[in-house]
């Protein structure tokens, strides 16, 4: 029996009607007299209106030129009440968004109406110095609060490759791993997310302060169910880290160490598999030797500890140490801008013909990747990274995959689902499709509870909309 398509061909149905010209001008009057900074030229709309789902081939031509019809930056919760109860009273959709460093469309307005651009929320509210628990505003840079962390000896468990350019906001509600996910898994997993500070979406908004059980429908949910005013988060200690390339020469060495080292008694905080032509398309750090496109790299955040262990352990894996240096250090790219989606990144800086996957490949993971790579040859190249999946250490898999048309790409969607690896789709505009293909109740509930018309970043959570 054939699969069903994983990749859409239009937009959601049921989206709300632009607003008219008589509902943009009563609104922003409205906002403009509470104080609230309207962005409306066409070039500032154009930004807030775009992420990076250019990455997609599938999603540019649905996206490319949905657009906001008025921007908003609220500097405080009571202006975001502000702007919600006006969208609320004249029937105007509303999408919240961070930076727009995400790569799936989580921000890009399908219904026009407004956009509300988070960055004016930006202060870090309150730290705990016994818990390590931070509250921070949904605007804040994650490279900011990194740095007022570290001043208390802390630091963030999870985040993203765009960490300087990526908000706190932005993450919680559009991201799910990164950097620290081999360590600390998801940000869906209990115990990283205490609470949150939400808005409604009503003619009279309420400000909510959400437990982290209240908070969790919320999480992940690209801002569809609630505004985002404050998030609490738990964090870890902070950790020297070591940034380390190892080189092997045989593929199978490097997948086995990519296996083997995250079972160890070993710190680490990141590991990162590229197949060779993968690393002669990337940047180096300045002292690393440049990719020869023979040798596979594994890069690696390692406690100083680990790192030693590791040098130890490198001739009996087969590799070598190709560089290594203290994370914030080096000169040029740091490694954690090599890993994640940022080595999507700078691939199609260099070739913008190829695209990707994000996958959790099924154990044991060499006869899938094995059966992969026979049957696309170098239409498809091999990213993997560690991650701690409900507790149990897997490989995630951020393939650069070949544009070779919609029909290629669902022909490999299909076999890596025979294959039994769990596809997590970066081709699809709902929240659902993006995560396990299922509806989530409880993400669904939350709207109906917070945004009970709809208004809310619409389209993008398939169990409203149907």
């Amino acid at each position: 029996m054939a699969l069903p398509s994983a990749l859409p061909t239009a937009l959601p149905t049921g989206l709300p009607a632009p607003a008219s010209a008589e509902q943009l001008a009563a609104l922003g009057a409205e906002l403009a007299a509470a104080g609230v900074e309207l962005l409306e030229r066409p070039e500032q709309l154009d930004v807030l209106s775009a992420d990076a789902f250019v990455y997609s081939p599938v999603l540019e031509p649905l996206l490319l030129g949905r657009r906001a019809q008025l921007g908003v930056r609220p500097r405080s919760a009571e202006q975001v009440r502000a702007v919600a109860a006006a969208c609320a009273r004249h029937g105007v959709a509303l999408t919240p968004r961070g930076a727009g460093t995400g790569n799936y469309g989580q921000s890009v307005p399908l219904a026009g109406g407004v956009v509300l651009d988070g960055t004016g929320l930006n202060r870090l509210r309150s730290f705990d110095p016994a818990s390590g628990v931070v509250t921070a505003e949904p605007g804040i840079l994650l490279a900011e609060l990194e740095r007022q962390l570290a001043a208390h000896g802390r630091a963030l468990r999870l985040m993203p490759s765009t960490v300087r350019s990526a908000t706190l906001g932005g993450f919680i509600a559009g991201g799910s791993g990164g950097i620290g996910s081999l360590r600390w898994g998801f940000l869906r997993d209990p115990g990283h997310l205490l609470g949150l500070e939400v808005v409604t979406l009503e003619a009279e908004p309420r400000l909510l302060q959400l437990d982290a059980l209240e908070a969790q429908p919320l999480n992940h949910a690209y801002g569809s169910n609630g505004i985002l005013t404050a998030i609490r988060l738990a964090t870890a200690a902070a950790v020297p880290w070591q940034q380390l390339v190892l080189g092997f020469d045989a593929w199978e060495q490097a997948l086995a160490a990519a296996q083997q080292l995250p079972a160890m008694a070993l710190e680490l905080n990141q590991l990162a598999l590229l197949e060779a032509p993968v690393g002669a398309l990337l940047p180096w750090p300045s002292g690393c030797p440049e990719a020869d496109g023979r040798s596979h790299r594994l890069l690696l955040l390692a406690a100083p500890a680990a790192a030693e262990v590791i040098a130890g352990l490198l001739p009996g894996l087969g590799g070598q140490l190709i560089w290594q240096a203290p994370q914030g250090e080096s000169r040029g790219i740091p490694l954690r801008e090599l890993c994640w989606n940022h080595t999507t990144l700078h691939v199609r800086g260099r070739e913008p013909g190829w695209t990707y996957l994000q996958l959790l490949l099924p154990q044991p993971e060499p006869p899938a990747l094995a059966a992969l790579r026979q049957a696309w040859g170098d239409d498809l190249l091999w990213h993997l990274e560690a991650v701690r999946s409900f507790g149990a250490q897997r490989l995630a898999a951020i393939p650069l995959v070949r544009w070779r048309g919609p029909e290629a790409l669902q022909a490999l969607i299909d076999q890596c689902r025979e294959l039994g690896a769990v596809l997590f789709n970066p081709h699809v505009l709902t929240v659902e499709d993006g995560g396990l293909g299922v509806v989530d109740a409880d993400q669904v509930a939350a709207k109906r509870a917070y945004d009970p018309a709809g208004l809310l970043n619409p389209g993008k959570l398939r169990g409203w909309t149907g």
